[in-house]
């Protein structure tokens, strides 16, 4: 994959459609291999390696894969929590109990999202988390995140806050995610770290 030019700093929306375009050109290999790497560089997080529960998410389409780092922490004995989409576009959540439990679910107009068909949890579930493992398309230099625009994560990050939870924010990205600068807003926070095919980076010290 090529790096992503950037002369200057471009507002969320323009940046959001760069790399998603360029997440749209990705083969199917590369997605098997970059799930392989991703899991594999993820799994040796201290942060990982120490938690007992996990919020994560399953990839779709394009994004960095995720199942096979979900199966791999649910063999260690791993609780992960999986995310159910609410109408508000707030999330609920749901133990991961195998690629079998999941259910596709169609939001209105949007991607099928894979989510967890049975029990619901309830929307402070992630609370108990240790570390959650955030989706984006981008974190900079500060370890700022760029997220899709929905504001679900942004609920979850408050959410957090106010329950004075500080589970390790873990986010996976492709290697040319990892960018000079996003534009960033009073209420965005910065992750713990960033994990990619070819290593991990850290922006502040875990909990």
């Amino acid at each position: 994959m090529r790096p992503i030019a950037r002369p200057g700093e471009p507002d969320k929306r323009s940046l959001r459609r760069e790399i998603l375009a360029v997440r749209n050109r990705l083969t199917a290999d590369d997605l098997r291999e970059t799930s392989a790497a991703l899991a594999g560089r993820a799994l040796g997080l201290p942060e990982l390696a120490r938690a007992g529960t996990v919020a994560a998410y399953v990839s779709v389409g394009s994004e960095p894969g995720t199942l096979a780092l979900l199966d791999a922490l649910r063999a260690r004995g791993v609780r992960v929590l999986l995310p159910v989409l609410l109408p508000d576009n707030d999330l609920d959540w749901g133990p991961y109990e195998g690629e079998d439990s999941l259910a596709r679910v169609r939001h209105g107009g949007r991607m099928a999202l894979f989510e967890p068909a049975g029990e619901r949890l309830g929307p402070d579930a992630v609370t108990t988390a240790d570390a959650v493992l955030l989706p984006g398309l981008a974190v900079d230099a500060r370890g700022m995140r760029l997220g899709r625009g929905g504001g679900s994560y942004d609920r979850v990050l408050a959410r957090l806050e106010r329950a004075e939870a500080r589970p390790a924010l873990v986010v996976l990205l492709y290697d040319t995610e990892v960018v000079g600068q996003v534009p960033a807003e009073p209420h965005d926070r910065p992750v713990h770290a960033v994990v990619t095919p070819s290593g991990i980076r850290r922006f502040r010290p875990g909990p």
